[in-house]
């Protein structure tokens, strides 16, 4: 099964956001738009999408700043978006960690065109280690090797959590930080109860329950089975 590609454009524009979440959609991506680069921060934290289209100038958390932060914990594919022209401004962003960018005003139909090229360069990072699951977000449910798991909603917001950045330990804290409303009466054994479900649910697929890793005295890992 083939998961929806989820894009995120950070923009303050409304007009330029809508008319690039209108030709994502069209082009069948799951897309999505904020105009604050502190907000866009957390949402990357919390569900890191397929790739950010990124203004440079953004209130909040300007582009340049938002880049360097997203390029601390993640290698997504970053497209960024600027009404400057000179070769300077340019290179900064480049500098900060953005993979490729796109001088205003733009045709939508080169951005496009460069957003397919970059998640086709990013599939090419990781062809040889296919992700084991898929998550759909709307329907609040998770697939572990091609089956859908009987998951709580939060141990759906749990895992959703681990999964967007393999290889990142995740605080018991920011676990429950997760769940949002659902978590205000649980404590930290509760989590561990959780997780504990979590691995069992999993090793009943395929038995690599044992991908999500326990970190003595921080919280949890999720590892990408067979190593990659």
């Amino acid at each position: 099964m083939t998961a929806q590609r989820r894009i995120l454009v950070v923009e303050d524009d409304p007009g330029i956001a809508e008319l690039l979440v209108d030709y994502l959609r069209h082009d069948g991506y799951f897309a999505t738009r904020l105009a604050d680069g502190q907000l866009a921060l957390s949402e990357i934290r919390y569900a890191a999408p397929d790739l950010l289209i990124l203004d440079l100038m953004l209130p909040g958390l300007d582009g340049v700043s938002l880049c360097k932060a997203v390029r601390e914990f993640s290698d997504l594919p970053i497209l960024m978006l600027t009404a400057r022209v000179h070769e300077l401004d340019r290179l900064l962003g480049l500098n900060s960690g953005a993979d490729d960018y796109v001088c205003k005003p733009f045709s939508p139909r080169e951005v496009m065109a460069r957003v397919q090229a970059l998640l086709r360069r990013a599939e090419g990072r990781v062809s040889q280690t296919p992700r084991p699951w898929q998550v759909d977000d709307a329907g609040l449910r998770i697939a572990w090797h091609g089956q859908w798991l009987a998951l709580t909603p939060l141990e759906f917001r749990m895992f959703r959590q681990l999964l967007s950045q393999p290889g990142r330990v995740f605080s018991r804290a920011q676990l429950l930080e997760s769940g949002h409303a659902e978590t205000r009466d649980v404590g930290d054994r509760a989590i561990d109860t959780h997780i504990k479900n979590l691995r069992r649910k999993l090793q009943a697929v395929r038995g690599d329950g044992d991908c999500i890793a326990s970190v003595y005295g921080v919280g949890y890992r999720f590892d990408i089975p067979g190593g990659g």
